[in-house]
């Protein structure tokens, strides 16, 4: 499978605008924008830093528009949205994108063929642009355009009078200070003349904000030109940063990119199809946190990092990839901001209190350090570093904890308050909680089952044979409970939550996690029973409907305006991560046939990937077909859990016979 589009998609506005690219610094920076060039999104830019790693985002640089001077023609390769017209259409001269290690486009206009390659430099906020002379009948001049918006990257822009219009342009290398809270922006384009001339373009439009039913109009700044004479043969290196780019060589570091990408790819994790691509997509999610700590962005363009995003996307992301180092910074970057035995629900994007309002994320984190210590046998950092924090978990979860999240007298975990969203299903429009979960939901149970049995596991392996006992005891208690409680025998499935007063029978995703976690709680015919009945309501190409169609509160389709959407985000629209339970299960409880279906369901979900975020996995999708894409371009966990079940047990042709040491089981 290869990530290429010719004229046929290129040509079309209405295709290639609809498709995105993204580069990623593993800072929590990137740059972005659709095949198109013309921005869809509040978020795009080629040049968005992060000042506070891996938050404190910034729209510095939004374009860079090139203009072809040939034979005294003007040949625009831009493109914007603008109030009833698109100007201008550079799309209609771009013959060819194509996506592997880099984002690379190939124009051809008024005799001469241009390719262009756009990268993130990993560790720092900067973007390199590369132009290539492959064709040109004569000499011809290269124009480029900065258009600036030097803003945070959730607001907009509009004209105004604090911009700073001044600049220093030496040596090749402008330099600017957009606003007196921004950091400088520097643009080298070596050869190239300077020609100042200020001023505003406004009213650009992103067709995606619109659609949200946010503001979607926005005016840039753009200092004046650049330009420079090229040949047939000749290239050109920008380097886009916010560090000084003097006696840097832009092919020398898009060439050192390279190398760090292909070493991304060797050993046995597959060269080809899917396993590559979203092994390189995997890769932009991992970010810095602190001197020497990682972790992960939720989703881009939008998320910062999120807890229960970051336990559920680890194992896919790092492990299966071999990145065991950067698994075992991102679960100490976690350990060290546990408060009263709870995970932080997410980081906020300048650098707040993290947020603690989940129940679910914390119990991840058992699931991951269990597959952390499959992979890596790091008995020594577990030992020393993270058995204290499960145990002060596990404490707190007994006597009790934030937001009601205790230990019943029958050993279930109950969550939850008025006004609270605590599970994964967690939308919530002022006070009203659009998918309540309070009580004992199932997946949750699911997870404190799981957390118990890894806990015992551990003690055990650790020399502490009598506690580990009686941690098992209490985990046989909740097996019992939940088989007991959570079985709805009228429809052959499991309840999704349970309360004092209500056994909530909507058919949801949830229930896959008693069988799809490393340590099952239902086996045999009511595995089976699930399984059907997941397949029969929630089952789709791209992922699984949060719930079943047929509930009265079921919502096919995802958009308008905030209300719209959040009123829809759980109660049908398709999630694409839950294919790793779905296809863990699968392989649980079907064994050969499984395996072969799982195949089949890995190849039919392939399509995606040349769709949305060009490459990556869209958060959710609408639960209808033909299932469009929407949400976040590109989420973490749905690349990591894809990636995770594709490596770990072999679904793709293209990965390695042998199976590695590090997933043996």
């Amino acid at each position: 499978m290869q990530l290429t589009f010719d004229q046929s998609i290129t040509r079309n506005f209405e295709e290639a605008v609809r498709r995105e690219w993204l580069e990623t610094n593993g800072l929590g920076g990137y740059a972005s924008s659709t095949l198109s060039g013309a921005h869809t999104r509040r978020y795009h830019g080629l040049l968005v830093a992060a000042t506070q790693p891996p938050v404190g985002r910034q729209v510095l640089l939004s374009k860079l528009d090139e203009t072809l001077q040939i034979k005294g023609e003007l040949y625009e390769l831009g493109s914007n949205q603008y109030p009833g017209l698109v100007h201008p259409q550079g799309y209609t001269h771009l013959v060819h994108f194509s996506r592997d290690l880099f984002p690379e486009f190939i124009y051809e206009a008024g005799g001469v063929i241009l390719r262009k390659t756009i990268a993130a430099v990993h560790g720092e906020n900067t973007t390199l642009l590369t132009y290539e002379v492959l064709f040109a009948e004569q000499a011809f001049t290269l124009e480029l355009l900065p258009l600036i918006a030097g803003r945070d990257f959730h607001r907009l822009t509009h004209a105004n009078p604090g911009i700073q219009a001044g600049f220093a342009f030496d040596g090749g290398v402008f330099q600017t200070k957009p606003y007196p809270d921004s950091p400088n922006l520097f643009i080298s384009v070596p050869g190239a003349t300077f020609r100042a001339e200020p001023n505003w373009y406004y009213n650009f439009e992103y067709a995606i904000e619109r659609y949200r039913g946010q503001d979607f109009q926005e005016d840039l700044f753009t200092p004046g030109k650049f330009s420079l004479e090229l040949h047939e043969g000749d290239t050109v290196g920008i380097i886009i940063s916010t560090e000084p780019p003097f006696h840097r060589n832009a092919f020398a570091l898009l060439d050192k990119e390279r190398r760090r990408r292909e070493s991304l790819l060797d050993g046995p994790k597959g060269q080809k199809g899917l396993p590559r691509i979203l092994t390189l997509a995997a890769d932009q999610f991992v970010v810095k946190r602190g001197e020497d700590l990682k972790t992960v962005i939720a989703g881009y363009h939008w998320f910062s990092d999120w807890g229960r995003d970051t336990m559920i996307a680890l194992p896919g992301l790092c492990l299966a990839t071999g990145r065991f180092d950067d698994a075992r910074r991102i679960l100490l970057a976690f350990a060290q901001s546990v408060s009263r035995g709870m995970l932080p629900n997410r980081f906020p994007d300048s650098g707040e209190t993290p947020e603690y309002n989940t129940v679910d994320a914390t119990l991840w984190f058992f699931v991951a350090i269990h597959q952390y210590r499959q992979y890596t046998n790091d008995d020594a950092f577990i030992r020393s570093e993270l058995m204290p924090v499960l145990k002060d978990i596990l404490d707190w979860h007994f006597r009790g904890t934030r937001y009601g999240i205790h230990v019943t007298e029958d050993g279930l975990l109950y969550a939850g308050e008025a006004g609270q969203q605590l599970t994964w299903m967690d939308a919530r429009i002022g006070s009203w909680v659009v998918t309540p979960r309070q009580g004992k939901a199932v997946e949750v149970n699911a997870l404190w089952y799981n957390a118990l049995r890894i806990y015992a596991e551990l003690l055990r392996a650790y020399g502490h044979g009598e506690l580990s006992l009686q941690v098992t005891l209490k985990a046989e208690q909740v097996k019992e409970e939940f088989n007991r409680q959570f079985w709805n025998e009228e429809k052959g499935c499991l309840y999704d939550y349970l309360s004092d007063d209500h056994r909530s029978d909507s058919i949801r995703p949830n229930q896959l996690f008693a069988i799809s976690l490393p340590f099952a709680l239902i086996q045999g015919e009511k595995a089976r029973k699930v399984l059907q009945t997941v397949e029969e309501h929630l089952c789709t190409p791209v992922g699984l409907r949060s719930l079943s169609p047929q509930h009265v509160d079921y919502r096919p389709v995802y958009g308008g305006d905030g209300f719209s959407c959040d009123s829809a985000y759980h109660q049908g629209t398709v999630w694409s991560w839950l294919l790793g339970p779905y296809v863990e299960a699968m392989l649980k409880v079907r064994g050969r046939s499984g395996r072969k279906q799982a195949r089949e369901v890995l190849k039919k979900f392939e399509y995606h990937l040349l769709e949305g975020c060009v490459g990556s996995v869209s958060e959710i999708f609408d639960a209808q077909a033909p299932h469009t894409p929407r949400g976040c371009a590109a989420q973490a966990w749905s690349v990591g859990e894809i990636l995770r079940v594709a490596l770990e047990h072999q679904l793709c042709e293209t990965v390695a016979t042998e199976k590695p040491l590090a997933v043996m089981r």
